[in-house]
């Protein structure tokens, strides 16, 4: 895995290609939301269960991006820095920052932990 990778994986998120975006995940990933009950989050395991929980983001935000997106490696950890903005259903914008703690499996995402500022 490599930071062009990465930038190739957010570009992908922002095209809102799910074909792509699963390309770079692997067959036994785990995806843990920025918010939930439990002190990861909310933790969804498996390709197909991942997969149709990051097409729901887009369901729930159809305009949603991630901006200036900015990566870094080390061994086979990652991480991507970005700005989420996005439309609510009411109308009303979201931008906040946050970022995607990753875990990797050679060439693949095994891990993807989201963590986002909580604006009040």
């Amino acid at each position: 895995m490599t930071t062009d990778d990465l930038q190739d994986y957010a570009e992908a998120w922002n095209a809102h290609d799910i074909d792509k975006i699963m390309s770079y995940m692997s067959r036994d990933c785990i995806f843990e939301t920025g918010g939930g009950a439990e002190s990861f989050g909310t933790r969804f395991s498996g390709y197909e269960v991942v997969r149709q929980r990051f097409c729901d983001v887009w369901a729930d935000l159809p305009d949603v991006s991630f901006n200036s997106p900015s990566h870094f490696i080390q061994g086979n950890r990652g991480c991507t820095q970005w700005t989420l903005t996005a439309t609510r259903a009411d109308g009303s914008i979201i931008e906040v920052d946050g970022c995607d703690l990753f875990t990797f499996d050679e060439d693949k995402i095994s891990v993807k932990n989201s963590f986002m500022k909580n604006r009040a």
